[in-house]
């Protein structure tokens, strides 16, 4: 297995989690504020490389159907502009309800509750690949 950066983006704010080495186990990381979509890929891009991760995992909100809406379409732009600028792969991953889990676990929002929500997608993922 490889390490993961997951990425869980929101219009203010992106959540950053990244997988031990085994990609077995999610860990949250941090919260970067959004600034631009360029700017944004460039920094998820530099933590990629800082963090040694061989793939970026990039949560998509689909609709209560299942579909690509509205905010699917604007986070599947940001994988487009990561893919521009990286030779690293993009992976996707259905991300519905990630916040509303890191909040349960967490009992509140606060700086860190992106970050665990991309944790939460994270090893989703993880767990999906390791059975």
């Amino acid at each position: 297995m490889t390490r993961i950066l997951a990425v869980d983006p929101g219009d203010k704010r992106i959540g950053i989690a990244v997988s031990d080495p085994s990609g077995t186990i999610a860990r949250p990381l941090f919260v970067i504020e959004h600034v631009s979509r360029q700017a944004d890929a460039q920094s998820i891009v530099q933590h990629a490389v800082e963090y040694d991760a061989e793939m970026i995992l990039v949560g998509i909100a689909l609709d209560p159907s299942g579909q690509i809406g509205h905010q699917a379409r604007k986070e599947l732009r940001l994988v487009d502009a990561l893919r521009t600028i990286t030779e690293l792969e993009i992976e996707t991953w259905d991300e519905t309800d990630s916040t509303q889990t890191a909040l349960q676990l967490a009992g509140k929002r606060d700086k860190m509750t992106d970050a665990l929500a991309a944790a939460v997608l994270l090893q989703e993922y993880l767990d999906a690949q390791n059975t």
